[in-house]
């Protein structure tokens, strides 16, 4: 009988250790990007610090942290993110056929203007160092060695956007830029990461003319919607920042995957309107053309935009603005045409580099098969 006893008694710690280690094993449920305490988005807002605050240290466990997440493979190629600073964030990625070295010299170039590679997105950038000078970006980037140190580039940049899809609203607005070039684990890697530095500029009306993907838009100085019912409306951006994070995730055929986290507040009267799914209808929208430009088999060399570039920086000024009130005059019209304007008021004064972006940006929509809104484009 004290045998039995003894065998049942062993039996069954046998059994609380098994279940103890099954226990102490058991996978735990991930949590999802939206947690706020995920060590993912928690390390996007540890780059975004490091953006805003030059004395904030590089912290490469938060930057392994992102690229490990970007390249892993997921069902899910899009997610909410957790509220910081009581904005609203979203990730989003996306897959592009192009070797690393060009993604760097189209995307991250001082001579090949960042509208170029998202002219559903951006108006114009244009970018300065700390100081107020221009500043230089590398226009060939050298790609880090394995064993090399990163390479850090700081910035600010003052960009204006194209019109919002759900309200028709542009604004302008500054922001802190910080680049960082890396080799991680034998694979190329650029972040890009940005950081409003104030309110932006009230929102004006603004107006997609056509299809969204022909980049043809109408900027007015009114403030306000063009959405019904909010005519008068006073919004801005509040605050913005982001990261994005591209890697050289393939060879055979060359890829370029981008991971990227970003954060809004806009609306009007202190509140915050913006949502989620917000965040990703922009971040799509970003995505579809840009993808769409460096795919293509029309994509000019990068030499040839930086050609067209320099010879359009040549020009003399009554040149420029004798294209410039062209295209205003040509966008006007076309509003007009569409019926989707009752005035006719437009900027008066557009600085020079802005004048030159927009000129380049009809330039390349003839390259790559587009209609261009300027019938002469002869540089």
């Amino acid at each position: 009988m004290e045998k039995r006893i003894t065998g049942m008694r062993n039996l069954l710690i046998a059994l609380a250790a098994l279940l103890l280690v099954l226990f102490h094993h058991r996978p735990v449920q991930a949590l999802p990007l939206s947690d706020a305490s995920h060590p993912v988005p928690v390390a996007a807002m540890k780059l975004v610090q490091f953006c805003a605050d030059p004395k904030v240290g590089f912290d490469s466990q938060a930057v392994a942290n992102l690229i490990n997440h970007v390249i892993a493979p997921k069902q899910n190629k899009e997610s909410a993110l957790p509220t910081f600073r009581n904005a609203t964030g979203a990730y989003y990625e996306l897959d592009t056929r192009i070797n690393f070295s060009d993604f760097l010299k189209y995307s991250f170039s001082s001579e090949i203007p960042s509208v170029l590679t998202s002219p559903a997105s951006l108006r114009y950038s244009l970018w300065t160092d700390t100081q107020g000078k221009s500043q230089k970006m590398p226009v060939n980037w050298k790609l880090v060695p394995s064993n090399g140190k990163p390479v850090i580039i700081r910035g600010l940049e003052q960009i204006g956007i194209t019109p919002d899809i759900n309200t028709g609203i542009h604004y302008k607005y500054k922001l802190q830029r910080t680049l960082i070039l890396l080799n991680h684990d034998n694979r190329q890697v650029i972040i890009s990461i940005s950081k409003q530095t104030d309110i932006s500029d009230v929102g004006k009306k603004g107006v997609i003319l056509g299809h969204d993907d022909d980049w043809n838009y109408y900027y007015s100085a009114e403030t306000g919607s063009t959405k019904a019912g909010l005519g008068w409306v006073k919004s801005y951006i509040y605050d913005y920042f982001s990261v994005g994070v591209h890697i050289q995730s393939g060879s055979s055929p060359s890829m370029v995957r981008s991971g990227i986290f970003q954060w809004i507040r806009a609306g009007w009267s202190g509140i915050n309107f913006a949502e989620p799914k917000h965040v990703i209808k922009g971040m799509k929208r970003y995505a579809r053309n840009s993808k769409s430009i460096l795919e293509s088999p029309k994509l000019p060399e990068p030499n040839q935009l930086v050609t067209t570039y320099r010879r359009l920086l040549a020009l003399p000024q009554h040149a420029l603005s004798e294209k410039y009130t062209a295209l205003q005059q040509a966008r006007q019209q076309l509003a007009v045409r569409r019926n989707k304007i009752a005035i006719k008021n437009q900027e008066s004064h557009t600085p020079r580099e802005q004048i030159i972006q927009e000129l380049m940006l009809e330039y390349f929509k003839i390259s790559l098969g587009k209609p261009s809104l300027l019938k002469n484009m002869d540089i």
